[in-house]
């Protein structure tokens, strides 16, 4: 599992793709597969309560358990789900994205997923770090942030540095707040400042940089963990791994997930998934508009009046054209049409 780099990919995921889809749900669709299920793989206790999975990866990849959270079909339904109750195009294809990136980065620890579950149960993985949630939250980052683990969310890291235009204000103006009807939502209903919504488009960016260090040296410090550059480890933890088959058993195993996973995208298409893209009007972009309330104008004149407390009679219709004029211009959300 990677610990900082689902985190980072969603801005590039964002900036990369060529049609309008919503910032917010790419990022959801990172997060989602481990969402409930990272937190129970290491166990945990609710008073008398306890539970802790015998074999951690069986729980978190594989089936029965968990698994299913990480594979592209499980994207498909969840898409789907939200494209039939929240109607919404740009929510339905950025939550698609995120997960199946999420579960594409997953691939390279020791135990991989099931890319093509239920088709098949077949593991994919590269292998390039070890993958150690047995061994609990703690001893889980020590292995990944001593391993080649590092490198992979350093490579992430370094990606969006060089994709930085992402970050910028001007992008999230022009390209994610149009997107998304929930940052007008966040910015005239809940009544979130311009600077404070930018800020929170960062958080997690701020997070994702930060954990990479904060874990990395806590690792070397704290608990003195030896950093291994080679391919599976580090070396000092007892990794979890999946037998691969033959090749010729992986190449039809992933011929069979392969052609199960385009049938059933097709069929849902053609079954569901057209008609309710069809009946879905794609979110009209607005444009992100400061908003300033006028100051209130003051003449000589004015306060000369005032001082003397005299005001002409035949100035009522002048005075109230004047208060008119000052007064603060009502406010049209730029989200409605």
């Amino acid at each position: 599992m990677s610990w900082a780099a689902h985190e980072l990919e969603s801005y590039i995921l964002h900036k990369h793709t060529k049609v309008k889809v919503s910032y917010l749900a790419v990022l959801l669709g990172c997060f989602l597969p481990d969402m409930g299920t990272k937190g129970t793989v290491y166990g945990f206790e609710i008073g008398s309560f306890s539970f802790k999975p015998e074999n951690a990866w069986d729980y978190h990849r594989g089936w029965p358990g968990v698994g299913f959270t990480h594979t592209l079909v499980w994207g498909v339904v969840l898409a789907l789900a939200v494209l039939l109750i929240f109607k919404s195009r740009e929510w339905a294809l950025g939550l698609l994205i995120g997960q199946w990136a999420h579960v594409l980065t997953d691939c390279f620890d020791s135990v991989g997923v099931m890319l093509f579950f239920p088709f098949t149960d077949q593991h994919y993985s590269t292998g390039m770090w070890a993958y150690a949630a047995q061994e609990g939250r703690y001893g889980d980052a020590a292995a990944y942030y001593g391993s080649l683990g590092l490198a992979w969310d350093l490579f992430w890291l370094a990606m969006l540095a060089y994709n930085y235009r992402s970050l910028t204000a001007k992008y999230f103006r022009q390209h994610v707040y149009p997107a998304d009807p929930a940052w007008g939502w966040l910015r005239h209903r809940v009544g979130l400042s311009d600077r404070f919504l930018l800020a929170l488009y960062h958080a997690y960016f701020l997070y994702g940089a930060c954990r990479i260090f904060a874990w990395t040296i806590w690792a070397q410090a704290s608990e003195d963990a030896p950093m291994d550059w080679k391919w599976g480890g580090p070396y000092w933890v007892d990794k979890a791994t999946v037998e691969h088959p033959p090749v010729t058993e992986f190449l039809s195993n992933t011929l069979v997930g392969l052609t199960g996973l385009v049938a059933f995208c097709w069929v849902v298409w053609l079954a569901v998934g057209r008609r309710l893209w069809l009946h879905t009007p794609p979110y009209a972009e607005v444009e992100f508009v400061r908003t300033s309330v006028p100051r209130p104008r003051y003449s000589e004149e004015n306060d000369r009046d005032d001082g003397d407390g005299e005001r002409p009679d035949d100035g009522d219709d002048g005075a109230s054209a004047d208060a008119d004029a000052d007064a603060e211009p009502v406010r049209q959300s730029p989200d409605r049409t």
